[in-house]
């Protein structure tokens, strides 16, 4: 038997319909991830079950730098006590081998006068390294071997004076100082800038000396799986800027909006602003120059997870010009605002170009009926404003008395009176 056709036709029919509607997207809830990089620029990274330990000893200099102030001060502290009661060890065998500790011994020859004790021969190393010469003790030219010894202290002297001057400069002037003052703005944001949509960044420098070829780079990090099921946990992704591909380095002399443009090259491609707060992606921002006053190279760092994107707004003009000198208001340096932005990802913003068209024109429109409502409560406040005026006339002249007035029309068998008040 054939099955009976209905009425209605299939494509219209509660299949049909429901295959036509557009299906919502499903999102999974983000897992709270770990950021590569600190707001500060610190890494977070922990190095374990390092087993060649021996390989940092190999560059001492650089170990000494990277070691923090207080385990400086005691090494160093610790290198300089030892190195004098080494060597107040070998005059004291020095002024013991030639027989100047007999206290018999009074008017002989002495290799170094003064020295009677392990006490003056302490106080006659300090004297030696440090090169201070009370003028008390002092050697004599009957021993070659005082001489050999003073010959090697001062070499030791000098070679740990040196390193320990170098390490303090190299701690003093390290580049995450001058790092200090380049500043991020909090908060990155998503707008559409000449009709495509842009990642844009704040970037400024607080000094009056500036950094020499500033450069800007951008790192998108996540978590990926090759087609083969191989699992990167820490995938850098390499992300172009317009200052990157406009020349190779930046005037940072006032505070600039680093812009990426999102198209097909970008990782943010396609994501929309519900993705995006779902994802797990990290944006790492680098800016990296040359200091003007010291030479050295600095690089300051700072990264922006998803909640820190705010999609939809716009950083606020800072720059300002005030009796013919440029003005920036650094309290306003994060401040942002909403602006009409799609929802979308870039990727349907591309292959449906009216979405932007649609938002413009409705952005437009609220535009203009918040216009009209604001002009709208403005004549009320106005026609309130001069009928409470009005009013309180009224109240006022309503206490003065004012005569009455009669006037008389002729008539024939009427007698009419107009009382005027």
């Amino acid at each position: 038997m054939l099955a009976r056709k209905s009425i209605i036709p299939e494509e219209f029919g509660l299949p049909g319909l429901a295959s036509r509607l557009p299906r919502k997207p499903v999102f999974r809830d983000r897992v709270n991830k770990a950021r590569f990089i600190a707001k500060n620029g610190s890494c977070n990274l922990a190095h374990k079950n390092i087993r060649e330990q021996g390989r940092f000893l190999q560059d001492v200099f650089t170990t000494l730098v990277d070691l923090k102030w207080r385990f400086t001060l005691v090494i160093f502290t610790t290198t300089f006590v030892s190195s004098w009661l080494l060597f107040a060890m070998s005059w004291w065998l020095v002024a013991f081998a030639h027989g100047d500790l007999d206290p018999q011994r009074l008017h002989g020859p002495h290799c170094v006068i003064g020295v009677k004790s392990f006490t003056s021969a302490f106080l006659f190393s300090i004297e030696v390294q440090v090169t201070i010469g009370f003028g008390g003790r002092m050697i004599t030219e009957q021993c070659p071997a005082a001489i050999t010894v003073l010959i090697l202290q001062n070499i030791v002297g000098l070679i740990i004076n040196a390193v320990m001057l170098g390490c303090i400069f190299m701690k003093t002037a390290q580049s995450n100082r001058r790092a200090e003052t380049l500043i991020f703005s909090r908060h990155a944001v998503i707008a559409v800038r000449n009709n495509r949509l842009c990642f844009m960044i704040r970037i400024g420098d607080l000094r009056k000396s500036m950094i020499i070829g500033a450069t800007v780079r951008l790192q998108v990090v996540r978590k990926t799986t090759t087609p083969e099921g191989e699992v990167i946990p820490i995938h850098q992704i390499d992300v172009q800027t317009e200052s990157a591909m406009a020349s190779n380095s930046l005037f940072l002399l006032a505070p600039l909006i680093i812009c990426h443009v999102i198209d097909k090259n970008s990782p943010l491609y396609e994501l929309s602003a519900m993705e995006l707060q779902c994802s797990d992606l990290e944006v790492i921002v680098i800016l990296e120059g040359v200091v003007e006053t010291t030479g050295i190279t600095t690089q300051a760092r700072t990264s922006y997870v998803s909640e820190e994107i705010q999609w939809g707004h716009r950083f606020v003009p800072i720059v300002t010009e005030e009796d013919g000198v440029y003005s920036v208001d650094y309290s306003k340096f994060g401040n942002t605002m909403r602006v009409a932005t799609p929802r979308c990802s870039a990727r349907e913003l591309d292959e449906k170009p009216n979405i932007l068209i649609q938002t413009l024109q409705k952005s437009e429109l609220s535009h203009q009926n918040s216009l009209r409502k604001r002009n709208s409560m403005r004549r009320n406040n106005s026609m309130r404003k001069s009928v409470g005026s009005g009013g309180s006339l009224r109240r006022n002249n309503s206490g003065i008395a004012s005569p009455k007035v009669q006037f008389f029309t002729p008539a024939d068998n009427c007698q009419s009176v107009n009382a005027v008040t």
